[in-house]
């Protein structure tokens, strides 16, 4: 029986190297090495310095380095001559999360349609820009525009704000002052109703809503939005349109997404900080999925 088992073993094919296999992994290294600690602390690695780390020939690294960068895998500084992780490599990383945030947040923005009724949208931040990722259409369907690919300043949704209410303050300035507006803006589909008189904005205050017209409201509609757990907007948007957003968070704790609920106001003007509570109990739920810590 054993030498049978062992002519058997002898005949068995063997496991044939993977044509290319030992040069891939030796591009994977080289990524590595410029995704490590050192290369972030110190802006990026010289061709001497890396090929010290891989332990090998420096003119095959800085052929490699080369390639790699041409295909935007890597990037140099044109001063330092330094290399670094490039932004093709988080492109691809990000289109891919995203992907996959997608397929992960269907059942909840479909929980979100069966208790409220209306259409529920997942978002994230494009610079100055809320990006709709995914919605779930309630059988209302009051708007005729599909908003999946649709991109809206930030700072006037209340998704836009809640995908920047755990930056420092510091952050959420310069992030301002580039992308921020403190004149109304003409929405495409309809007029806003940025009304920046006194008294209406002291209405709002005192219903604990603050009307976001500058760098100071937004702070505190921030502050609002860490007390709460989501955001509001009332006709601030579009008219007649009211809206509720809370933050879904990743693996490390940071805000990833936002789940929005957007409605006619006759509909759920009523019950607007109802459908935010309810808003931010499922994107708990969501972010408990995707390994948020409690």
């Amino acid at each position: 029986m054993t030498t049978d088992m062992s002519a058997a073993d002898s005949r068995a094919p063997k496991a044939v190297p993977r044509r290319n296999s030992a040069g891939l992994r030796r591009d994977l290294e080289i990524l590595e090495i410029l995704g490590s600690p050192e290369c972030e602390a110190a802006g990026g690695l010289g061709v001497l310095r890396v090929a010290e780390l891989a332990g090998r020939d420096k003119g095959l690294i800085s052929r490699t380095l080369a390639t790699l960068a041409e295909f935007g895998l890597v990037s140099r500084d044109e001063a330092t001559q330094n290399y670094r992780l490039g932004y093709q490599l988080y492109a691809l990383a990000a289109r891919t999360l995203e992907s996959r945030l997608v397929r992960a947040s269907v059942p909840y923005l479909r929980r979100m349609v069966t208790a409220t009724h209306e259409t529920t949208h997942l978002c994230v931040l494009r610079g100055g820009n809320v990006l709709t990722l995914a919605s779930e259409l309630s059988e209302y369907a009051f708007r005729g525009l599909g908003w999946e690919g649709v991109s809206t300043a930030a700072w006037r949704t209340s998704s836009g704000r809640v995908l920047v209410s755990d930056w420092a303050e510091d952050d959420l300035r310069r992030w301002y002052d580039a992308h921020g507006h403190d004149e109304p803006v003409t929405s495409p589909v309809t007029p806003l109703l940025l009304r920046t008189d006194t008294a209406d904005a002291t209405a709002r205050e005192a219903d604990g809503v603050p009307l976001v017209t500058d760098f100071a409201s937004l702070k505190r509609q921030v502050a609002l939005i860490r007390r709460r757990g989501y955001a509001t907007v009332d006709e601030e948007f579009e008219k007649g349109v009211v809206g509720v957003s809370a933050p879904v968070f990743d693996f490390r704790g940071n805000i990833i997404a936002a789940i929005n609920v957007s409605a006619p106001k006759t509909r759920m003007g009523s019950h607007l900080h109802e459908a935010g509570a309810l808003a931010a109990r499922v994107a708990a739920e969501f972010s408990a999925q995707l390994g948020a810590p409690a």
